[in-house]
């Protein structure tokens, strides 16, 4: 009897996550494609970087719409569908995707698929933030997934981690190859095509780290106020000091005194330009520009993209390139 009533709780489990996820958000693109390493992805940096890296050896299904802003975002029973029957699903981890835990318990028993942290083995910021949809919460409350290996150095329920780490071209290179090993570890077959494809992205990230570092040290102002704190790992590889209006979560509510306080540090500090991103509001991040009479211009996390950017053939170098030439204009 007691078995009983517990297999009817595990299907009610199930079924309500299957419901609730079947209501929320737009599709998610591509679907499975037989006789191919069929790749599942939480959001775009993750989707092109294993799309550079897999080339025609895998079909990459990326869970997050075009246009949609990851924070708030949660996947469809279809998405589930399509995972199970992959043979990797690769997440940033650190946080940033909170629903990962009862999606991988949602997936079909009979699943090969293997689930990889991307970000794993990057040194993670640990903020006081919280934003209050389990993003950036501490290791145990987030990593739950016990095939995957990771080294948090997250502790206790204060401190949460900080999860935008692909926002550096020097964390994106440890990410790269995390995606790399996971294609090679589940299709060794084409084992030597991941590692060229993989050397060539590399390389392109090096030379982008390269060009942070270098075009950043010569400017005389590091301060940057943003919109919400994504930039944490950008500011710490490459000398910046951020102040965000919001915290983790781009629609985390600031307090008033907090604007005012804001407002201030930029009229005192001389500060011209407030920074915001596409794929949230920029009603506050103008309200602030206005009350310290200073303009501003955009900063993109990289998240996603717009449909307009996707038209345009916009990737992760040409966001982080035009990240980086206003940054120079607005730190002269």
């Amino acid at each position: 009897m007691a078995a009983m009533k517990s297999r009817i709780s595990l299907l009610v489990l199930a079924l309500v996550l299957v419901f609730t996820l079947s209501a929320c958000g737009p599709k998610s693109s591509g679907s499975i494609v037989e006789g191919k390493v069929n790749v599942v992805t939480t959001f775009y940096p993750i989707y092109e970087f294993a799309k550079e890296i897999g080339g025609e050896d895998i079909n990459a299904i990326n869970l997050l719409p075009v246009g949609v802003e990851p924070h708030d975002w949660t996947p469809r029973s279809q998405d589930i569908i399509n995972t199970s029957k992959a043979q990797l699903f690769l997440y940033n981890g650190a946080g940033l995707e909170g629903w990962v835990p009862n999606f991988l318990k949602g997936l079909d028993s009979s699943s090969k698929v293997k689930a990889v942290e991307v970000s794993q083995g990057i040194d993670y910021i640990m903020t006081d933030e919280d934003d209050g949809h389990d993003h950036g919460a501490s290791e145990e409350e987030s990593h739950q997934n016990e095939d995957t290996d990771h080294n948090s150095n997250a502790s206790g329920d204060s401190l949460h981690t900080d999860p935008h780490t692909w926002v550096s071209p020097k964390s994106a290179i440890v990410m790269a190859q995390n995606i790399k090993e996971s294609l090679q570890s589940v299709d060794p077959e084409h084992k030597e095509g991941y590692e060229e494809r993989y050397n060539k992205l590399a390389e392109r990230l090096q030379a982008l780290d390269s060009k942070f570092k270098e075009e950043l040290a010569k400017l005389p102002n590091h301060k940057i106020v943003v919109s919400h704190q994504a930039f944490s790992y950008l500011a710490r590889d490459y000398g910046l000091d951020q102040h965000a209006i919001m915290g983790l979560s781009p629609d985390a509510e600031p307090r008033g005194q907090d604007l005012v306080k804001l407002a201030k540090m930029v009229k005192d500090e001389g500060i011209k330009y407030i920074f915001f991103e596409e794929l949230v509001s920029d009603k506050l991040a103008k309200t602030l520009a206005a009350e310290a009479g200073v303009s501003t211009m955009v900063l993109n996390p990289v998240e996603g993209l717009t449909a307009e950017q996707e038209k345009k053939g916009d990737n992760y170098f040409t966001l982080m390139e035009k990240n980086l030439q206003n940054l120079i204009m607005a730190l002269q």
